[in-house]
């Protein structure tokens, strides 16, 4: 599901425009970006919850030349599924 396929299904529940529901969409997209951004983490009760965590520097290898290479240290996006996600996946 792309995030156009996402705005039609919650305008096709919800009965409103796609235009508004896109909005709400990008708005909501936006505001967690922000909080993430700023190191703090955002949990939705049942969905699950979104955090930033520092990734070390790492040594990694380049797979077309097989040669060694550098990773930076950087901050990664991480999610980890509610309890009722979970069971509903299950």
């Amino acid at each position: 599901m792309h995030k156009g396929d996402l705005v039609s299904a919650v305008a096709k529940m919800t009965g409103e425009t796609k235009a508004s529901v896109e909005k709400m969409v990008n708005s909501m997209l936006e505001v967690m970006t922000k909080n993430l951004k700023s190191g703090d983490s955002i949990t939705l009760i049942g969905f699950g919850t979104f955090k930033v965590v520092k990734r070390a520097a790492r040594d990694g290898v380049n797979p077309q030349t097989g040669k060694k290479i550098k990773i930076k240290a950087c901050n990664v996006a991480k999610f980890k599924p509610g309890k009722k996600l979970k069971e509903a996946v299950n």
